[in-house]
């Protein structure tokens, strides 16, 4: 067996321009039950985005640069590359240009912490369909679920952390802190396991940070609004606590790794406004991005692969 020569970041791709924003929303939602006022409900939270665009290539392109840095500092010398599911680069295009560094056999990182059918199995199909059009495509072995590595838990309580620090000193013991992860359909076979992988994390950022009132909420759901999905909604959760008396609500997207239009919009416009008109305080912890802990437990990933 072939030793691993490059790395390819794995992620869900996102427009770059306006002009981008539909075909992109095409190419999501081919297939599936989305009726056309939602898609142009959706375009619209992108065109509401500074420059009409999406920061996650972006912030893909510096996790894949400080993962190369980190690299070469442990002498390790691998390229680290970018595929997208639904934009470019597609993973074809990577893969594509992969075979013609003639690197054999990369390590793909999905960039998603919980496992589901639609943020893991999804990602694995489309990189076999992907090599299956590229002339000599390198073999991709895939990263273990890494939701619950103690790097990705440091770096997402260091998020929580400084943004507890925003709270007056006085109130934060008393601020609620709310995870939130992608909602999915009830229906998918493997939702307990994403939930699972959800609670572990996000318990595990918690206790890290000493907050003992923590509960998880569920955002940016689509599909048909009569399907079962995970539930309950962060609005829906903001609301609650509000009429509890909480006065302060850090939100942590921790079932993200970069800050994009789901967070931007989803969590920083809807669910602030609703925050605000329950007179509830609302502090939103970055995702993880680039930061240095998550960064040094991609290099973790590996280097544990390449032992």
């Amino acid at each position: 067996m072939s030793a691993i020569d490059a790395v390819l970041l794995i992620a869900f791709g996102a427009p770059t321009a306006p002009h981008e924003i539909r075909p992109f929303l095409e190419i999501v939602t081919r297939g599936r039950r989305i009726s056309a006022e939602r898609l142009e409900e959706v375009a619209r939270h992108y065109e509401s985005m500074p420059g009409g665009r999406s920061p996650l290539n972006e912030l893909t392109d510096r996790q894949a640069d400080g993962l190369r840095q980190a690299l070469a500092r442990a002498g390790m010398r691998l390229p680290v590359f970018v595929g997208m599911r639904n934009w470019h680069p597609f993973l074809r295009e990577t893969l594509t240009i992969m075979a013609s560094d003639d690197h054999r056999r990369g390590f793909g990182v999905i960039l998603s912490p919980f496992r589901s059918e639609a943020s893991w199995d999804r990602y694995k199909k489309d990189v076999a369909d992907a090599r299956r059009e590229v002339a000599r495509a390198p073999d991709v072995v895939f990263a273990p679920p890494w939701g619950q590595h103690p790097g990705f838990v440091a770096a997402a309580a260091d998020c929580v952390r400084v943004t507890l620090d925003t709270v007056p000193p006085a109130e934060r013991g008393d601020a609620a802190l709310v995870f939130t992860a992608h909602s999915i359909p009830r229906s998918m076979p493997d939702a307990s396991v994403y939930v699972d992988d959800f609670t572990v994390a996000a318990r595990a950022v918690a206790n890290a940070v000493g907050v003992t009132q923590w509960t998880l909420a569920y955002q940016s759901r689509s599909g048909s609004p009569g399907d079962p999905w995970l539930e309950p909604d962060v609005g829906h959760v903001v609301q609650q606590l509000a009429g509890k008396g909480v006065e302060h609500v850090v939100v942590m997207p921790l079932g993200f790794v970069c800050d994009h239009v789901e967070v931007l919009y989803d969590l920083d416009i809807e669910a602030r406004a609703l925050a605000a008109a329950s007179g509830v305080a609302f502090h939103r912890a970055s995702a993880v991005n680039d930061h240095p802990l998550f960064v040094a437990m991609l290099a973790d990933l590996v280097q544990r692969a390449c032992a």
